[in-house]
């Protein structure tokens, strides 16, 4: 297999040595060039040939001298140049089964492609990596991968995954391991199956490999009530949430003790459903497990907090503004938090926060990432928002421009009749919105009120 050109831009390296749209690049430096990750990593070379084949099967070479990094000015269909890898599992978790229907299609696509994993941090499971992937990214070093493990027992990881090769695959941590190759891992939680003492033996065997497995994220499954013919589960209680916590922290303050790093983190969720105080930003290191909602809270208050520190009475709103913050259940207490605390800096300012219910998937529900544009517009309508309505901007696609359920932040502006403004998870961003354009760098609130 070769890629196709799509395209040269003008005035390239490869333009000005004649490259044409249409033809197929075969090999780098001898290299054959199958994606993404072998262009990338051949065409680094000072000294190229790359050799190329057009339409009628005719082959030709052209030798390139270029500075290091420097873009050859290809492009290529897709940024993978080739299909975007389907995941081969059937998850008993899998929150893409628990989808209702009628939603965009991709929505509906299940990803498991180790190149993703490395270019933007997805999760992979290793179960499609074939023999050469498993090779090159060995040969390449290509560091570090995330991997979703769930359990490193390989017959339940088969009952789990529904996957005869998802036991077999666990052996390939212990190849990257070996060849140094870092990992980033996680581990859905099922009560009953893959926690208690499933766990325990998980974070051991998964410490063995310490400090190739640079971090182990615990993260509860997520459970919609669209669940019907699915495997049957229970969700995580305050007492189960609890027993995990502690078997995490336990583990951590051993392997801390020892090794110098607690490597393995339980979710914030966890923490939240088991009525426990979230830990300090310290206890999460590096926050190397961020996108799995491990730390979220303790950096964003860590932020806010510090920006808070740093503002003085001429950073203050000088007119009055009213705001309102709309979160998942989950993410309520800590924003009240906050507003709490910043009710004494700026008497100009009034933030409502309101802790939106899931009902478009669950109430069970309760992060922010999940909630829709059909719960804002129903559980806000008819209230006094004030000038802005702000959402965090993990409730919309990577584009910015839609919610799960394909309505768009210009939909729910109509609706509720406010301007909405997506807002990252990053305190200091979060005090600069919720100040708007008339102050810089700062955030007051003068009351919070939630609305149910």
């Amino acid at each position: 297999m070769a890629v196709t050109i799509a395209a040269v831009e003008p005035h390239s390296i490869c333009a000005r040595r004649g490259v044409q749209a249409g033809e197929i690049l075969t090999h780098i430096n001898g290299h054959e060039i199958l994606d993404v990750l072998d262009y990338q990593f051949y065409a680094t070379e000072r000294k190229l040939i790359l050799t190329l084949r057009d339409a009628q099967g005719k082959a030709r070479e052209i030798k390139i001298k270029k500075d290091e990094y420097a873009d050859l000015g290809l492009q290529f269909d897709t940024y993978l140049m080739d299909r975007q890898r389907h995941c081969a599992n059937k998850c008993v978790f899998c929150f893409i089964d628990q989808l209702p229907k009628g939603m965009r299609e991709s929505l509906y696509f299940k990803d498991d492609d180790s190149r993703l994993s490395f270019l933007f941090g997805n999760y992979v499971t290793l179960t499609n990596l074939s023999e050469r992937e498993v090779e090159r990214i060995i040969q390449m070093h290509i560091s570090p991968v995330n991997i979703s493990v769930h359990t490193m027992n390989p017959e339940l990881r088969v009952k789990m995954m529904k996957n005869p090769r998802a036991g077999e695959s666990l052996k390939i941590i212990k190849r990257f391991a070996d060849a140094g190759i870092k990992m980033n891992t996680q581990l859905v939680l099922c009560p009953g199956i893959n926690d208690g003492d499933e766990l325990l033996y998980s974070l051991t065997e998964l410490g063995k490999l310490y400090p190739a497995v640079q971090s182990i994220a615990a993260v509860p499954l997520g459970m919609t009530k669209y669940r019907e013919g699915l495997t049957e589960l229970t969700p995580y209680t305050k007492e189960s949430a609890a027993a995990v916590v502690d078997m995490i922290e336990d583990f951590a303050a051993h392997f801390l003790y020892f090794k110098g790093t607690r490597l393995a983190f339980a979710a914030d969720e966890f923490y939240l459903k088991a009525g426990r105080e979230i830990p300090p930003p310290d206890a999460y290191e590096d926050f190397a497990q961020l996108e799995n909602g491990v730390g979220l809270w303790a950096l964003l208050k860590d932020e806010f907090d510090a920006a808070l520190r740093a503002l003085d009475e001429a950073d203050f709103p000088t007119r009055p503004r009213k705001v309102t913050v709309a979160t998942g259940q989950a993410a309520y207490p800590l924003l009240e938090e906050l507003a709490r605390a910043l009710c004494e800096k700026c008497p100009m300012l009034s933030v409502q926060v309101a802790a939106v219910r899931n009902d478009f998937f669950g109430e069970s529900i309760t992060v922010a990432g999940l909630l829709t544009g059909t719960d804002l517009i129903a559980q806000l309508g008819g209230k006094e928002l004030g000038e802005q309505l702000l959402i965090p901007a993990v409730m919309l696609r990577r584009e910015g421009d839609l919610f799960l359920d394909d309505l768009s932040p210009s939909d729910v502006e109509q609706a509720l009749h406010v301007p909405v403004t997506p807002v990252p998870n990053d305190g200091g961003q979060l005090l600069d919105a919720l100040l708007g354009t008339d102050a810089p760098d700062c955030l007051s609130i003068q009351s919070s009120e939630r609305i149910d």
